[in-house]
């Protein structure tokens, strides 16, 4: 199945076009293809476990808070579960189901599979660990000059801060 983006004229379109696009590669890469190694005692009517499993990977992706906003969410975007491999996402109580029925031993092979793919595509794991691994996070908002090495216009939520001068002139006790 090609992977095309544009305009359609059919009635209904996925709004989670980034998703699709994620969905179609993994798909074809086999990135989630571990997931099968997770054998969750489970009989299969319309949905595999494994496919529930992707599932709850695709509802966080979408930004689902709990389970119960498959329904709303993803269960009607037929085209965005195409991606994924389903002809329709599975409702959400039969994914809470295949969730519920999940073992201790079923949470270890899932862990070993979650982790397996993490480290297959982490370019943690690929750094030369000869040198320095630079991580830098800064969510104080604080204002840098534009000629800062690296720096770039943020963010933060309405917060404003304003530059205030630095020095001993700007001083409290001795104005």
């Amino acid at each position: 199945m090609p992977l095309e983006f544009g305009l359609t004229s059919e009635l209904t379109n996925t709004q989670f076009a980034p998703l699709a696009a994620i969905g179609y590669a993994y798909r074809r890469y086999g990135t989630l293809k571990r997931l099968q190694t997770v054998q969750i005692p489970l009989k299969e009517v319309h949905h595999s476990p494994q496919d529930k499993l992707e599932e709850v990977l695709v509802s966080i992706l979408a930004g689902c808070e709990h389970l119960v906003e498959i329904n709303t969410v993803l269960r009607p975007d037929t085209h965005l579960a195409q991606t994924w491999g389903q002809s329709q996402f599975a409702e959400q109580s039969v994914v809470s189901r295949s969730l519920d029925a999940l073992t201790q031993m079923n949470l270890t092979e899932l862990r070993a599979a979650t982790t397996a793919i993490w480290r297959e595509h982490s370019l943690v794991w690929a750094h030369d660990w000869r040198g320095w691994l630079w991580f830098d996070l800064d969510l104080s908002g604080l204002l840098c000059s534009a000629h800062a090495e690296g720096s770039e216009k943020g963010y933060f939520s309405g917060k404003k801060r304003h530059r205030t001068p630095v020095g001993p002139c700007f001083s409290p006790t001795l104005l």
